[in-house]
């Protein structure tokens, strides 16, 4: 029996059972070791069956793959061959457990003679990724004495536990030498497979699981809390389940608090600004129940009130993850925003509180007058939604960037948001909004930091592929600027915080052949986007501004609006 032909077979399989089970984007890297999976990947692009994307950087492929999973709410394939090529993985299946977002992560591996003896690439990869994964198949190499159905049964059992709880599969596979001189023919007529031929010609899994339709049912108190005061705060949302949100709170006369993850709009903008004030705060926390829909608040505000709120809680979340860090004694309901909606109808009444939104459009008129008309990073988180594309997405990097656009930004009702915000960290956000633009099709903003960037610069030969118009905002402040918000002394902030690189991006932009503008007016940039929307491929747009410009309008806000005394 041929080594090679046999390792295609299980690869084969393998590849074949994940297709089942709704993966049709495969992200592979270039290797030696993983030429069997990469091969029956490359067939079954040729089929009509997948669709193959390439990077030569584990860890920008990693976030790409995230990318895609996020944009088409499907499990999405990695292959890697073996060795710290696998280890630079770690960080997006990471981000990925702490979002729910499917990857089947498949990492070829040294056979076990190899293990552990000095043999060249050869690490300890089973179970390598600790808990992050939701499961771990470390699979034998391929070998005859286990039947086709055996594989497929096990990848299934794993794949079952990825659609319960959401996240990564690790699958783990070794493979002897030789590994190239299999031919397709030989593979097709193998007598392993035979037993497999009917369900190769078919589309369906091995074991079929009936889904389980969870109505939601009102709570038998509801006719009572619904005439209590109430709060509203929602959270990361899929963009399907935000849409009545805002109508609902407003019927109920209920406080509205709304993350820039959420695509609610809100009532009162500004939440992170005006919940700095202490008056209206206190207020606030009068109220008798809290209705949390989603979760991961990237305000710092938000979270205060939440963590200081004692009275009725209740979370409304659908992966049944515990998503509540300060630990409430609450009501959880395990649904779809819309469906727990539709269960609870509203009472319509007054508003209980008045100042938030008295605050709010203070807020409006206040923030303008303090930003002004330069091009800054804190102007174009204001004015981010004159620049969204219709029928666009939008993806926002971390640090200081993220915050200005949750404090400043009201984008139109359910536009898609993407972020990283599970583990938050500056890795593989280039690779991530380019897999998030080919995922979706659509027309992508993304907006990155300048040091995120340089973390991840790699990434930016995988927008040579995308083909609809993408434009990049890189916010160049001269370094991390969300340390400013830091108390530590500025000559230790400059040399072990902020860290300042004193370049520009256009030369990078160059190298990966992207169109790049450096817009210093309004005007200008408004001219340098509509450019971009006309092409269909990337652009990068640079925004030079003062190292410390964004962080300390982001600090005179909060200071003023906090004193500031606002009549009902």
């Amino acid at each position: 029996m041929s080594v090679s032909v046999f390792n295609r077979c299980w690869s084969r399989v393998i590849l074949e059972t994940l297709v089942r089970q709704g993966v049709s984007h495969v992200c592979i890297a270039p290797g030696s070791r993983s030429t069997p999976l990469t091969l029956e990947a490359v067939r079954l692009q040729n089929a009509g069956s997948v669709t193959c994307h390439t990077h030569f950087d584990e860890r920008g492929l990693g976030f790409f793959a995230l990318g895609i999973a996020k944009a088409t709410q499907s499990p999405v394939a990695i292959i890697v061959t073996s060795g710290t090529a696998t280890a630079n993985l770690y960080p997006a299946i990471i981000e990925a457990r702490q979002t729910g977002v499917n990857l089947f992560v498949l990492t070829a591996d040294r056979p076990p003679e190899l293990w552990e003896c000095g043999a060249n690439q050869a690490i300890l990869q089973q179970n390598m990724f600790g808990q992050y994964p939701v499961a771990n198949v470390n699979l034998p190499k391929p070998n005859a004495d286990y039947s086709g159905q055996w594989l497929i049964s096990i990848l299934e059992q794993a794949a079952f536990q990825q659609k319960q709880q959401g996240g990564v599969v690790h699958i783990n596979v070794p493979f002897s030498e030789p590994l190239y001189d299999a031919t397709d023919e030989a593979v097709d007529s193998h007598p392993w497979l035979l037993p497999l031929q009917r369900w190769l010609i078919q589309t369906k899994p091995w074991m079929n699981v009936e889904a389980q339709q969870n109505e939601v049912l009102m709570h038998e108190n509801w006719d009572h809390w619904r005439t209590k005061r109430g709060v509203v705060v929602v959270g990361q949302l899929p963009a399907e389940q935000a849409m009545g949100i805002n109508s609902w709170a407003s019927a109920m006369g209920w406080v509205l608090l709304t993350d820039i993850q959420s695509g609610v709009v809100p009532t009162t903008p500004y939440e992170d600004i005006w919940l700095a004030n202490q008056t209206v705060r206190e207020k606030l926390l009068q109220a008798d129940i809290v209705i949390q829909f989603g979760a991961r608040f990237i305000s710092k505000r938000i979270n205060q009130f939440l963590q200081a709120f004692k009275g009725e809680f209740w979370l409304v979340e659908q992966s049944g993850k515990a998503l509540d860090p300060y630990h409430h004694s609450l009501t959880r309901f395990n649904a779809k925003a819309h469906h727990w909606l539709r269960a609870h109808p509203p009472l319509r009444q007054k508003p209980w509180l008045l100042e938030p939104l008295a605050l709010s459009k203070f807020c409006a008129t206040f923030i303008e007058q303090q930003v002004g008309g330069n091009l800054t990073e804190a102007s174009l988180a204001l004015r981010l939604p004159t620049l969204l594309p219709y029928n666009g997405v939008l993806f926002l990097g971390n640090s200081l960037l993220v915050r200005l656009v949750d404090a400043l930004t009201q984008l139109p009702e359910s536009y898609p948001v993407y972020t990283n915000r599970g583990a938050s960290g500056i890795d593989g956000l280039l690779a991530t909004a380019a897999g998030i633009g080919i995922g979706s099709n659509k027309p992508v903003v993304a907006v990155i930091g300048d040091t995120s960037t340089l973390y991840d610069l790699n990434s930016f030969a995988l927008f040579k592929n995308v083909t609809q118009p993408t434009v990049i905002f890189v916010i160049n402040n001269n370094g991390g600027a969300i340390f400013d918000m830091l108390p530590v002394d500025e000559q230790v902030k400059d040399q072990f915080y902020r860290l300042p690189h004193n370049g520009d991006f256009s030369q990078i932009a160059s190298m990966f052949d992207l169109k790049y503008a450096h817009p210093y007016t309004w005007a200008d940039l408004n001219s340098v986007v509509k450019q971009a929307y006309s092409r269909r491929k990337a652009t990068l747009i640079e925004i030079k501004t003062n190292p410390s410009d964004g962080s300390s309008l982001y600090k005179r806000l909060i200071e003023q609006i906090s004193h500031a005394v606002i009549g009902a």
